[in-house]
C-alpha cells in the first residue's frame, strides 16, 4: 500500500493538537451539568500520547469532543481545540466534515454501534477513502484488501463483502482500526482500540499503529485502562481524574516517579506492575459523580496523603526543571511509588 502524501515529522514547531480548558457539560432537565473542568494538553507530530483514569474520569468524552461528535443541543463545550493551527470548535459543520476521516480520525469503543448494519465492511471502508480522495477511487479497494490483511483479517478478498453482523466482535473492532487508518489522518484518537482483541492481535494491532506513526508522522491518543499498552506505545501519559488532568508526564517518568498520588494508585493496582509476593494495592472508594463534585483536589476523599492544604482549589502546574505538569499542592514534597523494577 502506498502512501497517500509524505509528511515530514517536525520538530521545534507548534503541537499538531492544542487542547486549551476544554470544559464540557450536559444539559439536563436540572441544569447544565459539568462533566471535565479545564482539560488542557497538547500532541505533538508523530507523538503517541496515552490518556488515562478509571471510568467515569472523562476520556472518552474528551475524545468525542476533539471530533466535534457531541450533539450541540445537549452537550455545551468551551474552550480551545487547535488542530494544526485552526480552531475546530469555530468552525462550520462542512468544514469539519472534510478534516474527519483525513485529519483527525477517531477509533470507537464500540464497533457494532459504529458501523452501518446494510452496507458491507469493505464498502464502508472504501468510502472512507472515496470521501476525501474522489480522484483515487479506483485504489480505494486495493487499499481496504491491503489494510484487511494488515489489521489481521484472513482471507480479506472474501470478507471484503461481508457484513457486521458476520463477523466477531474482534474482528468488527479491527474493520474499525482499518477505516480510521485508510487515509493516513494526521491524528488517530483511539478509545480502547484492542478491547476486544486476543493478545496475539493486539501486538499486531500496536506495531501496526506504530509503524503508521513512525513513516506518516500520524499523532496517536490512546485513550486506555491498559498501563502495559501505553508503557509500550506512548510516549507521554496524561491522567485524568474526575474530569480533569492530574498529571502530564513523559511515560517513562510517569511510571517510574509518578507525581500525583491517584497515578501512583493505579499502577500500584496493576498486577504487572507490582513488586512479586505482595499484596495488590488499591484505591478506595469511587470517581464521584458529575453532580457530587467537591472542592478543591477532587481526589482528596481517596487520597492517603491528603491534608488541609487540599480543601484549597488544586491547579495544573509545570514542574520546575522537568517536562511535567501536575495538580497537587504537595508533590514537591512526596515520594510517591510507581512500577517495581526488576
Amino acid at each position: 500500500m502506498t502512501p497517500i502524501d509524505s509528511i515530514t515529522p517536525l520538530t521545534s514547531t507548534p503541537p499538531l493538537l492544542e487542547v486549551k480548558k476544554l470544559s464540557i457539560a450536559f444539559r439536563t432537565r436540572n441544569g447544565v451539568l459539568p462533566v471535565t473542568n479545564e482539560v488542557s494538553f497538547s500532541i505533538g507530530k508523530a507523538e503517541r500520547l496515552g490518556l488515562v483514569g478509571e471510568s467515569g474520569c472523562g476520556k472518552t468524552v474528551t475524545g468525542l469532543a476533539l471530533m466535534r461528535l457531541l450533539d450541540p443541543t445537549v452537550a455545551v463545550v468551551t474552550g480551545e481545540i487547535w488542530l494544526n493551527g485552526r480552531n475546530i470548535l469555530a468552525l462550520p459543520e462542512h468544514e469539519m466534515r472534510s478534516l474527519r476521516g483525513r485529519e483527525l480520525a477517531m477509533i470507537f469503543q464500540e464497533p457494532m454501534s459504529a458501523l452501518d448494519p446494510v452496507f458491507t465492511v469493505g464498502d464502508q471502508i472504501s468510502d472512507a477513502f472515496r470521501a476525501h480522495f474522489p480522484q483515487r477511487s479506483k485504489e480505494a479497494k486495493e487499499r481496504t484488501l491491503a489494510l484487511l490483511a494488515q489489521v489481521g483479517i484472513a482471507a480479506p478478498q472474501a470478507r471484503y463483502n461481508d457484513y457486521p453482523h458476520q463477523m466477531s466482535g474482534g474482528m468488527r473492532q479491527r474493520i474499525m482500526i482499518a477505516m480510521a487508518l485508510i487515509c493516513e489522518p494526521h491524528l488517530i484518537i483511539a478509545d480502547e482500540p484492542t478491547t476486544a482483541l486476543d493478545v496475539t492481535v493486539q501486538a499486531q494491532i500496536m506495531e501496526l499503529m506504530r509503524e503508521l506513526s513512525d513513516r506518516t508522522g500520524t499523532s496517536l491518543l490512546f485513550i486506555t485502562h491498559d498501563l502495559g499498552v501505553v508503557a509500550e506505545t506512548c510516549q507521554r501519559m496524561v491522567t485524568m481524574y474526575a474530569g480533569q488532568v492530574v498529571e502530564d508526564a513523559p511515560v517513562d517518568s510517569a511510571l517510574l516517579t509518578p507525581l500525583h498520588p491517584y497515578t501512583s494508585g493505579l499502577l500500584r493496582s496493576l498486577p504487572r506492575f507490582a513488586k512479586r509476593r505482595e499484596p495488590l494495592g488499591s484505591i478506595p472508594g469511587r470517581v464521584p459523580a458529575p453532580q457530587d463534585m467537591i472542592e478543591g483536589c477532587r481526589f482528596k476523599p481517596r487520597c492517603a496523603s491528603a491534608t488541609f492544604n487540599c480543601e484549597n482549589e488544586q491547579v495544573l502546574e509545570n514542574v520546575v526543571g522537568s517536562q511535567r505538569k501536575v495538580r497537587c499542592v504537595r508533590a514537591s514534597e512526596l515520594s510517591l511509588p510507581g512500577v517495581q523494577v526488576a
